[in-house]
């Protein structure tokens, strides 16, 4: 994928888990949601954890209390078939 696409997708991605993430802020009274500059602060009681952008990697990691850190890249799992330019789906592994 291209850097705009990159941007695009993962914007997309980290806004999408923000909204969620705010819910269930505003549901459970132990979570506190941050967004600040492409880095997403998510504090629970056991721990912090860290979601963030890699432009040079073209990834989005997240950083885990529990588990460590982790990558994830965009695939493509369509190109689009038709006659449509960017119409490739894919999602973040």
């Amino acid at each position: 994928i291209t850097g705009d696409q990159y941007h695009k997708l993962a914007d997309e991605y980290i806004e999408n888990l923000l909204v969620r993430y705010e819910e269930e802020q505003d549901a459970r009274g132990e979570l506190d949601v941050e967004y600040s500059s492409g880095v997403m602060n998510i504090k629970y009681p056991e721990g912090t954890y860290v979601i963030n952008k890699q432009p040079p990697n073209k990834q989005i990691w997240l950083s885990s209390p529990k588990s460590g850190p982790k990558r994830f890249d965009y695939v493509v799992t369509s190109e689009g078939q038709d006659s449509k330019q960017d119409t490739a789906t894919g999602g973040w592994v």
